[in-house]
């Protein structure tokens, strides 16, 4: 799915709208020179996005920002001869960032060992793909986890086409996850590896919330951008449009709003406010994407079914209505119950009040507990941990007597429409 602009409102202090975008560093001083060259053009942009290149390096603990790095600078000349010129045979995919070029290059430490790995080579789009490029150098320069793609290394050179700017990063055999929900591929996902998916995902946005001296807030997390390798191991990837989270007394960030249609959280849209619940609502949405195996907006299908968030709504009284929601391609009678407890952890991240959706470390607790309950038994019954003191939880698990069934039912029939509705919104 791409990124595109869209208009959001009117206010002064609101921004125009969604806006269409798609390390370490082995001398901190390079990221620096790039910066000055190119000040006078980034003072240009979006004021209040400006932070988005430099303020991770600024802010980031000195004992982070100033580590040594293992990350290696390659020459395109190099870069060539790994992906052999950049031929279409071993293109990987094209975003709005550039392409993806397949490509081998050979180990420092062992030159005889051969190392697969993917090459994106930033599109001449100007400045703002540089701000991006700057921006994924400096915050897998800072970071590593095994759910967040590794950077191998960079390229800033210059040839007979000017300046070339690429990205290098461990090869993920095993394509995106957005890949696998489509029916381009040739075999679906089965209902556990989807959870697997859920639980690394989960394992990744916790880690840039609340496992550093610091925060991190992905804003642009999306199927797409989540990658497999070769043990089906989830990783986040795209750290293009990241940035810091609020400092110490701050609520939020006010940034110029940036995403993708269908991802971002609708209080975010509407005032650029942006706070780690924007991630929370994104993991909600695609929980359903895993859920149902469709796209959060899709306008080839017919129009009550374009806006996924939407056309589930009917469908989550109870079991026999939630039934038709799930992705065809799997066992509905195996998947059933684990299906109904990921989904009340999907409904619990698209609250309306960001304040009231759980964090991450929450999340993820709540995800595990689900796997490990499939695990040891696809048919546990056991109940979901703190789920009902949320004020639109949903228990959608049924117990066998009447009477909870119509309790339940009349408490979950109008959950959605306590969440937060955005106003149609157009390119």
């Amino acid at each position: 799915m791409k990124c595109f602009s869209f208009q959001s409102g009117n206010k002064k202090d609101e921004p125009k709208g969604l806006q269409s975008v798609s390390g370490r560093s082995d001398s901190s001083a390079y990221v620096d020179v790039e910066d000055r060259r190119c000040g006078s053009e980034l003072n240009s942009l979006d004021v209040s996005d400006s932070g988005s290149v430099e303020s991770l390096r600024r802010n980031a603990p000195s004992n982070l920002s100033q580590r040594p790095s293992d990350l290696r600078v390659f020459t395109v000349s190099e870069l060539k001869s790994a992906t052999k010129s950049f031929s279409r045979s071993v293109m990987l995919g094209e975003g709005g960032f550039g392409c993806v070029y397949q490509g081998v290059i050979r180990s420092v430490d062992d030159p005889s060992r051969r190392i697969e790995v993917a090459v994106k080579q930033l599109s001449k789009r100007g400045v703002q793909g540089h701000r991006e490029w700057v921006t994924e150098v400096n915050v897998l320069g800072i970071v590593e986890h095994q759910n967040l793609v590794k950077l191998v290394g960079y390229c800033a050179d210059d040839d007979e086409r000017g300046i070339q700017r690429l990205l290098i990063y461990e090869y993920m055999p095993n394509k995106s996850v957005e890949h696998h929900l489509s029916h381009r591929a040739e075999t679906p996902l089965p209902w556990s590896r989807r959870l697997k998916i859920a639980q690394d995902a989960a394992r990744g946005l916790t880690y840039l919330h609340e496992e550093m001296d610091f925060q991190i807030i992905f804003r642009d997390f999306k199927s797409s951008n989540i990658l497999l390798d070769d043990q089906w191991n989830a990783k986040l990837s795209d750290f293009g449009l990241a940035r810091l989270g609020p400092s110490d007394g701050l609520t939020h960030v006010s940034t110029a709003v940036v995403g993708t249609m269908g991802y971002a959280a609708p209080e975010y849209i509407q005032t650029g406010r942006l706070t780690s619940k924007n991630d929370v609502w994104s993991y909600g949405v695609f929980l359903y994407e895993l859920i149902t195996g469709r796209r959060p907006l899709d306008r080839n299908r017919p129009k009550g079914e374009q806006k996924l968030l939407e056309w589930i709504k009917p469908y989550l009284s109870n079991t026999k209505k939630f039934q038709l929601i799930l992705d065809p391609r799997l066992d509905k009678k195996q998947v059933i119950k684990s299906a109904q407890r990921l989904a009340t952890i999907a409904n619990r991240c698209l609250v309306k009040n960001p304040k009231n959706r759980p964090k991450m470390s929450e999340v993820l607790g709540m995800v595990n507990e689900i796997v490990e309950s499939s695990s040891s038994d696809s048919n546990s019954k056991l109940p979901l941990k703190n789920v009902s003191r949320v004020e639109v939880s949903q228990d959608i698990e049924m117990n066998n007597t009447k009477k909870r069934s119509m309790d339940q039912k009349s408490r979950e029939s109008n959950w959605f429409f306590k969440i937060w509705r955005p106003k149609l919104l157009r390119t």
